[in-house]
């Protein structure tokens, strides 16, 4: 374990949620609550940890981003679609035989998109942070149009799979089932990228590549591959996280993409540009604040993410574990 660890924003999860007990009131409907937010914010995390690697590594403003989040959750509304016998099941297991099959189907399209998004819009504006910027919000307008033309530009139900379905009861505090599931693969996400980023070849390269992108390349390792290695990584997670967003929205649009990506800027804002474990807590942080206000002052909801990250980054300015320096 890391002594040098600073615990203190490790602290910020729990101290939030102590905070709003005594708000709530009632705590099975605090419970209720956290579970909730536990579960959007890990959505979130597995959406922004893509692009979280992206920026670390590549020093590349994506705002294209979305669109890869709604390529994701319209594969799986297509392969759930075909798989009713799997999904009408009240029987967890079958169900995930059908959402299984559609996260993967979603993250191989999404990758794939992800790698001719790289070569053809990406690469030639490296450096180039406002080109960055008006070149990828461009890329996700046409891959927008793209989606209606092949599923149209109506919203598309996603229906929770049968054993899915309502809620597990803890004392008077009702936990949906799906929420569970969510966590649950949203720590498994960030199980798998802690390990490969701490304990392989390739994560040492990417977080040397973090630090120092000259020094990598000095030693004879081709950065460029890299690169593309990670954006597709990336890639592939923001279509993961779009079936699991549009599983908790139970509707798709084309510009769901769009609509998520102020939260994951937040985020990896709050995290610090470039930290995993950052962009985990900022998550938390935005999934629990967000369900917190929706239920104590729902007209400031909208606001309460934005006040999170100005509040924050007064106490820290460079985020809670900045990698690099920006």
């Amino acid at each position: 374990m890391n002594r040098n660890l600073d615990w203190i924003p490790l602290a910020l999860v729990p101290v939030l949620a102590l905070i709003a007990l005594p708000l709530v009131g009632s705590g099975s409907t605090w419970l209720t609550l956290t579970v909730a937010g536990l579960a959007m914010g890990m959505i979130i995390f597995i959406i922004a940890s893509g692009l979280t690697l992206v920026f670390g590594l590549m020093d590349v403003l994506n705002f294209g981003h979305g669109v890869f989040i709604a390529l994701g959750a319209f594969v799986a509304t297509s392969v759930l679609g075909s798989m009713g016998d799997y999904t009408n099941s009240s029987e967890l297991w079958r169900n995930l035989l059908a959402v299984l099959p559609a996260m993967v189907v979603a993250m191989l399209v999404a990758g794939a998109i992800g790698l001719a998004f790289e070569r053809f819009i990406v690469r030639p504006v490296y450096g180039q942070h406002l080109k960055q910027i008006l070149i990828t919000m461009g890329g996700m307008i046409i891959g927008e149009e793209l989606i209606k033309v092949i599923w149209g530009p109506q919203q598309i139900p996603l229906p929770l799979p049968g054993g899915m379905m309502g809620s597990w009861f803890i004392g008077d505090a009702a936990v949906e089932k799906y929420r569970i599931v969510a966590v649950l693969v949203g720590l498994a996400v960030f199980a798998l990228l802690a390990w490969t980023l701490s304990r392989t070849k390739v994560g040492l390269l990417i977080r040397a590549g973090v630090q120092d992108r000259e020094m990598v390349e000095s030693l004879g390792y081709r950065i460029r591959r890299l690169f593309v290695g990670v954006f597709v990584v990336g890639s592939a997670l923001a279509g993961l996280g779009g079936v699991m967003w549009g599983l908790y929205q139970q509707n798709v649009v084309p510009q769901m993409g769009a609509q998520v990506n102020v939260l994951i800027f937040i985020v990896i804002i709050i995290g610090g540009l470039g930290s995993t474990g950052g962009a985990l807590i900022g998550a938390l942080l935005v999934g629990l604040m967000a369900n917190y206000t929706g239920f104590l002052a729902p007209k400031v909801a909208l606001f309460s993410n934005i006040a999170l990250m100005v509040a924050m980054l007064l106490w820290r300015p460079q985020g809670v574990y900045p990698v690099a320096n920006r």
